[in-house]
């Protein structure tokens, strides 16, 4: 039976890596996978879904507003695809969730998506919302804060190192310019909220 995952967590916590992991395990038992990742973030290359340990693989992109549905629907009449692969999900917008949840039962494709839970100041991105609101499964992938208990949150610095406090909701980034910390050295960095 198809379904609708979230797989979320922190920045470099390795969502990218399962994802590419999950889609490996399908097509090396020779069922195909459709990848698609944001267009606008390309710090792996345009179209391509990359890792921090540095592997990656070409995936197709999706912009906002553009109909995910009728693109998975139009990807399956080219052949079978046994699992969509989503990453950087919480660039999905509200409607495009609920038209994966529509491919998921109608066109009854598993679909997993991965991403990031919340921004920088501890606020859901869009895209997370919606998934939290309509995942068949939700899956945390844990990392750690510098003392050692789970990271929840993520902070932003800018290029001296300072943590910043307010800033758009979305800057592509990596370990330059995010850190994961628990929530109470996320706290302790935003200024005790």
């Amino acid at each position: 039976m198809a379904k609708l995952y979230f797989h979320y967590s922190t920045m470099n916590a390795g969502k990218s890596t399962l994802l590419l992991q999950a889609s490996h395990n399908y097509r090396e038992r020779g069922m195909e996978t459709y990848l698609i990742t944001a267009r606008f973030d390309n710090r792996a290359g345009e179209g391509t879904i990359g890792s921090r340990i540095g592997i990656g693989t070409p995936a197709d992109t999706f912009d906002t507003g553009e109909d995910l549905f009728a693109k998975i629907e139009a990807r399956k009449a080219e052949g079978p695809i046994a699992c969509v692969f989503i990453d950087e999900a919480q660039f999905l917008s509200e409607d495009q969730v609920w038209q994966l949840a529509r491919a998921v039962d109608d066109l009854r494709v598993p679909v997993m998506c991965y991403g990031l839970r919340v921004d920088f100041q501890g606020n859901l991105f869009p895209g997370s919302a919606a998934l939290l609101a309509l995942a068949d499964e939700m899956r945390e992938v844990r990392t750690i804060c510098h003392c050692g208990k789970k990271a929840t949150m993520v902070v932003r610095q800018d290029e001296t190192g300072k943590v910043m406090t307010a800033g758009d909701q979305v800057q592509i980034g990596g370990n330059e310019t995010y850190v994961s910390l628990c929530r109470k050295h996320w706290r302790a960095e935003m200024g005790d909220r």
